[in-house]
Order: C-alpha cells, then structure tokens, then sequence
C-alpha cells in the first residue's frame, strides 16, 4: 500500500518529537524515581509524560563537592526555620505572661512614678515566693524565674531583671545599667527608666528611686558626684561605697573572652553612641527574645547563604536549580494526575 503525503509528513513529525525528548531526557540527570502520570493526548496517542520530583543538569553530579555544600545548605536553613518558629512562640508566651504579671502589680492607667513605686513596692512587701533548694541552677534571666523565686529577687542582677520586665510589660521604657570598678568588674546593677525625657536611675535591690531633698529625680551623670550619692544612699543598710557611678555600662563586652575589650574600642571608634541609642536590655536579660533575635539573624543569613550558593553555582558550574513552585507543581501533578 501506498502511503499519502499527510501520513508520511505525520511520520516525520512524530520521529522529531521522538528524537527532542530523547534529546532532552539524554541532557537530563533523573535523580529521583520517574512515574508514568497518565496521558495527555487524544485517545492515547501521544506516549506517557515521564514527571520526576527533581531533574537537574548532568553538571550538578559532576560537583559532588557543591553538591554536599548545597544539601548542608539546605539542612541548615530548615534548622533556622524551625529555631525561627520555636522562639517565636516562646517570646510571644513570655511577653503573654509578663502582661498578666505586670497587670495584677501595676495599677491600669497610673502614671510611669506611681507604675515604679508600684512595682517596687510589690517586690519589697509582695506575697510570698518560692525558695529553690539549688539557686545556681536558677536562670537568672528568665523572667518566670526571676518574678518568683526568693533567691534571684534578692541580688540585685535578679531583681533588675525582674523589675525591667514588669516595667517594660507595663508600658515603661526602661533598661539595666551596670556599677563598675577600676577593673571593669561589676559591682552592683541597678535600672533606669525614662520619665520626662531623662533616664531616672532606680535602685531594685534596695528598692528606691534616687532623688534628691527637694524630691527631684537624679539621673546616672547626677550620681557621679561622691557628694550627691552619698545624700541619697546615707540611709540604705547595706549599700557599699564601691557602688558608685564613677564607671557605668550598659553592656559588658569584657565577658567576650580575649575579644571583648578591642570590640569596645572599635565600636565606640565605628559607633559611638551604639551603648546609648539602642535599648540592649531585651537581648541581655530576656533568654527567649534573645534566642529569638538570634535564630532570625540565623534565617537572613542562611537564606542569603543559600542565594549566593545558588547563583555561584548557575553563574561558574552552569548548575540549574529546581524553582519550589516548579517542585510543587510536579508533586502535584504526581499525586493526582493530568486533567483531560
């Protein structure tokens, strides 16, 4: 039998569909279980469509080095998702319950004075706490902590945290200060809260506001002079003349072995009001905001990791990378199939 025209340019055309998909799957490394997902063309004529969850470029096995960087890449970011989702959920359940805590201490409406005698008040005269049989083993800067047992409300590092949280819950804004020597050791912390423009200096382990005989609110820079500080603490059993404020910080970079005294100079050469214009006492006394802070810092930079990886490997190795909303779109053509 003699073939038409139209049968044999049919011919022709299915022998280059043929040889493209070859051509295409031979360019291809399949590296996961092909399956057939149904066919697309009438009556069955055009041959199954072969759909694999990831096809990338022969040139990706070819870098077995890249490719370990890659998938440890990828690990790593899961990991700052999941630690970004963790902390999330834990400074939101902490900010919850200090809200309630501070609701039940600080009358709603006062004014910021009446809000700091009220929580000072309740940290002198409050109900009873509980008393830890192994105090070190206490962490001093979770506000659960802090806010109920005996021992941390005690020393002055515990009861300014205590009272940092409550007053920042409470709509204060207000921050640890750190007493220091001649060595830059710490002597004594206190907290300041910011009321008419000035950072007042408020003392939670002897619970007081510095003021002077006129009732004015005193201020750190007030403090420093011998004279004015020895007016205000003269009554207060207990309170050592190495309390002082001659040498004040808000952050103790010395605590950073071998590193910490020259990221100082070098921030204050770089920065110089870096202490003073951001609040850092969130990310020193609160553990969940810092691990929150730092697992988004750790997400940014994994997803940036993986950016640069990515474009180094398409612009030097010539290696494609499957999109996600191409990976999504063959795992759901997998599952449930082409429509006719």
């Amino acid at each position: 039998m003699h073939r038409t025209a139209g049968e044999g340019s049919e011919d022709r055309l299915l022998r280059l569909k043929s040889e493209a998909l070859k051509a295409e799957l031979t360019d291809v490394e399949v590296s996961s279980e092909e399956r057939l997902v149904g066919d697309r063309g009438p009556q069955g004529g055009t041959p199954f469509e072969r759909v694999a969850l990831y096809e990338e470029p022969t040139r990706m096995g070819r870098h077995p080095v890249y490719r370990c960087f890659w998938l440890a890449v990828n690990i790593l970011l899961v990991f700052a998702i999941v630690a970004s989702i963790y902390g999330s959920v834990w400074e939101y359940s902490t900010r919850q319950y200090l809200r309630g805590f501070s609701d039940a201490v600080v009358p709603s409406g006062a004014a910021p004075q009446q809000k700091v005698e009220a929580i000072l008040g309740w940290m002198q005269h409050g109900p009873t706490r509980l008393n830890a049989q192994d105090p070190t083993e206490l962490l001093t800067r979770d506000p659960r902590a802090s806010l109920n047992f005996r021992q941390l409300l005690e020393v002055c590092g515990g009861a300014t945290n205590a009272f940092v949280n409550l007053a920042m819950s409470s709509g204060l804004n207000a921050r640890r200060l750190l007493l220091l020597d001649s060595h830059r050791l710490t002597t004594h912390v206190v907290a300041e809260v910011k009321m008419d423009g000035r950072w007042i200096v408020v003392d939670p382990g002897f619970h007081f506001i510095a003021r002077d005989d006129t009732g004015r609110f005193l201020t750190r820079e007030d403090l420093e002079v011998p004279q004015v500080l020895q007016k205000v603490t003269a009554n207060l059993s207990g309170y050592l003349p190495i309390y002082n404020y001659s040498s004040t910080a808000h952050v103790r970079l010395s605590r950073i072995p071998v590193v910490g005294v020259y990221l100082r100079k070098i921030l204050n050469w770089v920065w110089p009001s870096w202490e003073e214009s951001v609040n850092w006492t969130l990310l020193l006394e609160r553990d969940s905001f810092a691990f929150f802070a730092a697992s988004i810092l750790a997400l940014v930079f994994m997803v940036f990791v993986r950016q640069s990886l990515g474009f180094y490997g398409k612009r030097k190795l010539g290696v494609e990378r499957k999109r996600f909303r191409q990976q999504f779109w063959q795992v759901g053509t997998l599952l449930f199939g082409q429509q006719r």
